[in-house]
């Protein structure tokens, strides 16, 4: 390295300026550009965004064919690039329950088009903070809606609450913190970002009846018996034709008697399905029911006793042969 003509570099000519923190200017810059970027492409596809847009109980928008493309099974996308829509997502998006439809108000001008406020007219974007209404998805500029203060949207006239109003790509971290809890909130109570049940919450539902009426049948149990009030009197006598242990049910599996029952939903049960056979014995043994059979006579047709009756049971009688 000589005699070349070159030189070697000192570290005071590389390094001209110390490092620093970014000052607030340059941090603002930085986020208007971020916020520039979120409001005109989608993270998943990183296209740019086009109606129909959706957004998560975030407020992050996305398109919504990109949506239901991360939703749909993959087989060929390798798992590098899953994983990175995945980490986008962060588990907020699990189904199309878990986004709501934004709907934006579209002014054209020439070639291009700007989301404004319907109210308002301001345009929406990063410059303007931005809020869409769940379940109907109208968007608005914050300042708009604080000053309408209504409970229905001035568009559709679709009722919504003060905490179902989304602000759009936040980044206060007290507005993201009332989205982390708005989330919280409706996953405790089985609900999805669009108000709209979980898909699990049918069956929390189911457990909690079913507990209710295991309680239900605790408290009717007095002293480890049941008490058979309400039963019909055949049905009690059934129960003991069966014997003093095991009745039969119709499953054919054996349940206590009101002597020494143990378990209170069988007995139930068994003295529910017992009225019902003794109910379709009766109507098989009528075999017709009332309206037919007032049409009829067991005791047979007499011509002297429907002499003086109307057309319809007046008859005649064949002269016996002598």
């Amino acid at each position: 390295m000589g005699n070349d003509g070159g030189s070697i570099p000192t570290r005071r000519e590389l390094v001209k300026n110390a490092a620093r923190n970014p000052n607030t200017s340059e941090l603002k810059a930085t986020q208007v550009e971020a916020q520039t970027y979120a409001w005109t492409y989608c993270p998943l596809s990183n296209r740019p965004l086009a109606a129909p847009i959706v957004s998560d109980c975030a407020g992050t928008l996305y398109n919504k064919d990109a949506i239901l493309e991360q939703l749909l099974p993959k087989d060929d996308v390798p798992a590098s690039i899953i994983k990175e829509k995945e980490d986008v997502l962060q588990g907020r998006v699990k189904g199309l329950r878990d986004v709501v439809e934004v709907k934006f108000t579209v002014l054209k001008e020439g070639k291009d088009e700007k989301k404004i406020c319907p109210i308002t007219s301001k345009e929406l974007g990063p410059s303007t903070k931005a809020v869409y209404l769940v379940p109907c998805g109208h968007a608005f500029s914050e300042v708009a809606i604080r000053e309408v203060a209504g409970e229905t949207c001035v568009e559709c006239n679709e009722p919504y609450t003060t905490e179902n109003i989304i602000l759009i790509l936040p980044i206060a971290k007290e507005d993201i913190a009332k989205l982390v809890a708005r989330a919280s909130k409706l996953k405790d109570a089985g609900l999805t970002h669009s108000l709209k049940k979980a898909p699990g919450s049918k069956k929390r539902k189911k457990n909690a009846e079913a507990d209710s009426a295991v309680a239900g049948e605790k408290a009717v149990e007095t002293n480890g018996k049941t008490s058979a009030e309400g039963w019909s009197e055949r049905t009690k006598a059934r129960l003991a034709e069966n014997g003093p242990g095991t009745p039969q049910s119709r499953s054919g599996t054996s349940t206590p008697v009101s002597s020494g029952i143990k378990n209170a939903a069988t007995a139930s049960l068994t003295a529910k399905v017992l009225d019902e056979q003794e109910d379709r014995n009766k109507r098989r043994k009528l075999g017709l029911n009332d309206n037919l059979k007032s049409l009829f006579s067991n005791s047979g047709y007499s011509a002297q006793t429907h002499k003086g009756g109307d057309f319809m049971t007046r008859g005649f009688s064949l002269p016996r042969k002598s």
